[in-house]
């Protein structure tokens, strides 16, 4: 796999309204752990749609795997141009502050917002070009991430297409391990 979409809940869904919040430390871990072992196999490019939440958590991870894999790229391909310009000014400095630091960024389509298809053409786009897709998403708890998980299982049923969920039970696993490793540093 060359290129994987990763993607997931935005911040509101999951009651998170902070960027230094403790849960999204657990959720940037567990998107690492994956990321690595698909760079071990050759993971080259990671795509995101620049949204709140996961996947600038994800831009973030991107960067710090950049250290010891400097052949990562990170793309944001936007769903509209000027995504970001009802986001209040705490969130617009963040979203800029990836944007500056990415490999790559485009939008799908060359207008601003007009139509919430464009929503459903950007998970067509993301999907058609990426190998796979890394979702932050349990099934159980309903969420924006489910369209971009019905156009990826749309491509599974006619190709190798790989899914990857991130389920909530998956997160817990990762808050254990972490707190084991804190303890056992006492």
């Amino acid at each position: 796999m060359k290129v994987l979409t990763v993607s997931g809940y935005k911040s509101f869904e999951l009651g998170i309204f902070k960027n230094d919040d403790q849960a999204v430390t657990y959720i940037k871990k567990a998107i690492e752990k994956i990321l690595k072992n698909y760079l071990e196999d050759g993971l080259e490019w990671v795509m995101i749609s620049g949204q709140m939440g996961v996947e600038l958590w994800t831009a973030e991870v991107v960067f710090d795997l950049q250290l010891d894999y400097p052949n990562l790229k990170l793309a944001i391909l936007t769903p509209f141009l000027n995504q970001d310009s009802k986001w209040n000014k705490t969130n617009k400095e963040f979203y800029e502050f990836i944007v500056s630091q990415a490999d790559y960024v485009d939008s799908i389509t060359k207008r601003e917002y007009d139509s919430p298809l464009q929503f459903r053409q950007k998970n067509e786009f993301l999907i058609t070009k990426s190998d796979g897709l890394l979702l932050v998403y349990d099934e159980e708890k309903q969420g924006s991430p489910k369209f971009l998980l019905d156009s990826a299982k749309r491509k599974q049923e006619n190709t190798d297409f790989l899914i990857e969920l991130i389920t909530f039970q998956d997160l817990q696993d990762v808050v254990e391990e972490e707190n084991i490793k804190n303890s056992e540093s006492w």
